[in-house]
């Protein structure tokens, strides 16, 4: 990767991307990876679907450059590729449970053991993490996602309200029940 593209705007890298610039691109991905993965990761609670959908993003993000207004933020363009990522996951994975095709979670945390003993504090944490995780991904996609915007992402309600295209009301109302829904799911 040459180090002149670190210093460019993401409008100039999604410029250079269009025209077949590789480099530039994985630059991008370089910039916003982390940021996709965490979205993707609070909406999903899968960590091994999340990377797969993080790629899908990518490779949509890359036919779609051409698209890009380089004048807006490209962390909000991804922001609302990744959301529409994890919606069709969550569509995909409701029909497969509808056609009773989807394992069952007690089976993908078996999967997913690690056999080394825990200290009893990192496994209480992990455990509540866990929890937490999979409380989140229960929400409705209404609520789950200005909460994930905003509380994981650091976005504002305005910067939210603008991604998600509703009114910044909407957002701080949709936070609260998801906030009380949690409370009640976890028993707090």
């Amino acid at each position: 990767m040459r180090s002149d593209l670190a210093a460019l705007s993401d409008g100039d890298l999604a410029r250079r991307s269009a025209v077949g610039d590789d480099d530039a691109f994985a630059e991008v991905m370089r910039r916003h990876r982390r940021r996709v993965y965490r979205l993707i990761l609070a909406n999903v609670a899968d960590p091994d679907e999340a990377l797969d959908l993080v790629q899908e993003t990518f490779v949509s993000a890359y036919g779609a450059l051409r698209r890009f207004d380089p004048e807006r933020p490209m962390s909000a363009w991804l922001a609302r590729i990744a959301l529409n990522k994890a919606r069709d996951w969550a569509r995909r994975r409701a029909v497969r449970r509808m056609l009773g095709l989807s394992i069952p979670v007690g089976e993908i945390a078996e999967l997913h053991a690690d056999d080394r003993p825990l200290p009893d504090a990192e496994a209480i944490d992990r455990t509540e993490l866990a929890r937490l995780s999979r409380a989140v991904a229960q929400l409705p996609a209404s609520q789950r996602e200005p909460l994930v915007l905003c509380v994981v992402e650091g976005l504002s309600q305005a910067e939210a309200a603008e991604l998600l295209a509703i009114s910044e009301k909407a957002v701080e109302t949709r936070i609260r029940r998801a906030r009380a829904r949690l409370a009640q799911m976890l028993g707090r």
